[in-house]
């Protein structure tokens, strides 16, 4: 089955997790960096958001595009002053990578973020250690296996976010 929101279309089929559809790693910055070295980095790794870390390398929020426009853009303020930690969206709100597509899309609309960090606590890894990050954009991008439980969630977070 194909699902189709505007021009976009998904291919549904089997179960499907997060993992399958994330973009797997993530870009990091640190919390006392600048607004301004956030912006030039997101442009350099052409990504819309960057996790902010402590200088122990632990996630403490997101810095997105949108916290750029809406904190700094839009603000008298030097964006070569105002430190990532002053803008940066926080607490995280994460997700596992077990989760299914339709928990990703919930949990999006429930706290009004584009962007979730994705924990695998199924592996070897660190479990505070984010493995991925997933947005509305990857439901889009994702031409793989989409469950059809999971294609009522995934078109609320297509039409909210388009």
């Amino acid at each position: 089955m194909i699902f189709k929101s505007g021009n976009k279309q998904i291919i549904i089929s089997m179960a499907t997790t997060i993992r399958d559809i994330m973009r797997i790693g993530i870009q990091t910055i640190e919390d006392i960096a600048s607004a301004q070295q956030a912006a030039k980095k997101m442009k350099d790794k052409n990504v819309s958001s960057l996790v902010v870390v402590d200088e122990n390398g632990k996630a403490k929020g997101i810095v997105s595009e949108r916290d750029l426009v809406t904190k700094v853009c839009t603000a008298d303020v030097s964006v070569n002053t105002i430190k990532n930690k002053e803008i940066m969206s926080s607490p995280l709100i994460t997700i596992s990578s077990r989760s299914s597509p339709s928990e990703a899309a919930d949990m999006m609309l429930q706290h009004n973020v584009r962007h979730l960090l994705v924990f695998d606590n199924t592996s070897n890894n660190d479990v505070n250690t984010p493995v991925g990050i997933i947005t509305p954009l990857d439901f889009t991008r994702y031409q793989g296996n989409i469950d059809n439980k999971d294609k009522d969630a995934i078109e609320k977070i297509l039409e909210y976010y388009r």
